[in-house]
């Protein structure tokens, strides 16, 4: 896509890797006032960009490329057996689509989430300003996946819509559950399988990082697409 090479980038200051340890990351911006049209976006994920709220980055680091752009090429997907447990386990949960804007309810669950899941973090403490500059604030393709039990919201997935795959965002769950429900890998397993009922290619899950053990989780979902030397390779 030639008009790639006319979009306006901005690189941050080297700042302290939220990942793994003794690591200076720096991160590439795409030009804040660049409308981001679907089409465009779809390019941009297709080398690796990904959105945090109205912001699309990729990492640039000078002396480390340990962040590897993954997806799930889901045509050739097949759950594996703890897979399919899961699957059946969860097959009393519903789930609904909606637009991602800030409700209480939602709200609350990624309170719960972050404090459970990451005290220790640079998302904690969370605040109401916070989640929606995150995950409110961004384009119209941009959905809530909403997961209930008897009613209960125990899940949001939050999914961006591409012309040909869907990215995962973000999700976040009730931790209280029982620890056999597996919520989080539930929740991509069903991405996976909506982006297979929508004839879309590929599930996008973000950065796979081999050296950290909270991006290990993406490796079981194969075969997997890693972005390499500007090309999409298969880890089988």
């Amino acid at each position: 896509m030639s008009a790639l090479k006319e979009l306006k980038f901005f690189a941050t200051q080297p700042h302290d890797c939220s990942y793994l340890e003794d690591k200076q990351a720096t991160t590439l911006f795409l030009d804040p006032d660049k409308e981001l049209a679907p089409d465009l976006y779809r390019h941009l994920a297709d080398i690796g960009f990904r959105r945090s709220g109205k912001h699309v980055y990729r990492p640039h680091c000078q002396n480390c490329n340990a962040c590897i752009p993954a997806r799930v090429s889901v045509n050739f997907f097949e759950p594996k057996r703890n897979h399919r447990k899961i699957l059946n386990r969860n097959q009393d949960i519903t789930v609904t689509r909606h637009k991602a804007e800030y409700d209480e309810e939602s709200y609350e669950l990624y309170k719960h989430y972050i404090c459970s899941q990451h005290s220790d973090g640079d998302m904690y403490p969370p605040s109401i300003s916070q989640f929606k500059s995150f995950l409110v604030e961004c384009p119209e393709f941009c959905s809530f996946y909403k997961f209930r039990l008897d009613g209960k919201l125990i899940a949001v997935a939050v999914t961006d819509q591409l012309s040909n795959s869907l990215s995962a965002i973000y999700t976040f769950y009730d931790t209280t559950l029982k620890k056999n429900r597996s919520l989080g890998s539930f929740c991509i397993l069903w991405q996976i399988e909506e982006t297979q009922r929508m004839e879309l290619k590929y599930l996008h899950l973000g950065y796979w990082i081999k050296e950290c053990q909270k991006m290990s989780y993406k490796i079981q979902y194969r075969p997997l697409e890693v972005y390499v030397n500007n090309h999409w390779v298969t880890l089988k």
